[in-house]
């Protein structure tokens, strides 16, 4: 079952890397272009984490980050090879979040700052932007959540 995870995983990267190689391609920086309402491409650049935490510190923020990501990674792939093949839910949810850091790990290590597009909003009031990477590890977390919640319970 390893191998299915960590193809998930690989899935998961190369789309994230392929949506932002296509929006660095077709966007201008800042500049939103509507794809219906509530939904836009605007490409941004986030040297920080999630929702640009940290994006003003003074650059020590992204070796940290890069730190993060390769000790999460790690603790993942262990976590992967020592599930059992029943349990698909948990298997799933432990790729998408790996194949999501991994995804914004290459954007820190080659550009020093995460690549965003997808803007999300409702009259005045926006969500931060965000990725492919971004949305498989809230999918996974979403999906792992209950299962780590019920082991323990």
């Amino acid at each position: 079952m390893r191998k299915w995870w960590l193809g998930i995983s690989v899935l998961v990267i190369g789309l994230d890397q392929f949506t932002k190689y296509l929006s660095t391609l077709h966007l201008a920086l800042v500049n939103s272009i509507p794809v219906f309402p509530g939904f836009d491409l605007t490409l941004r650049h986030n040297t920080g984490a999630a929702f640009n935490l940290l994006a003003g510190a003074s650059g020590w923020q992204r070796w940290f980050f890069i730190g993060l990501a390769l000790v999460v990674g790690v603790v993942i792939y262990i976590w992967l090879s020592k599930l059992s093949p029943k349990e698909k839910q948990e298997g799933l949810a432990l790729s998408l979040i790996l194949g999501g850091a991994i995804g914004n790990l290459i954007d820190r290590i080659v550009n020093g700052q995460v690549t965003d597009f997808i803007l999300l909003y409702y009259k005045e009031w926006q969500w931060p932007v965000f990725n492919l990477a971004d949305t498989a590890i809230c999918i996974g977390v979403l999906l792992l959540v209950p299962i780590l919640f019920k082991k323990h319970h």
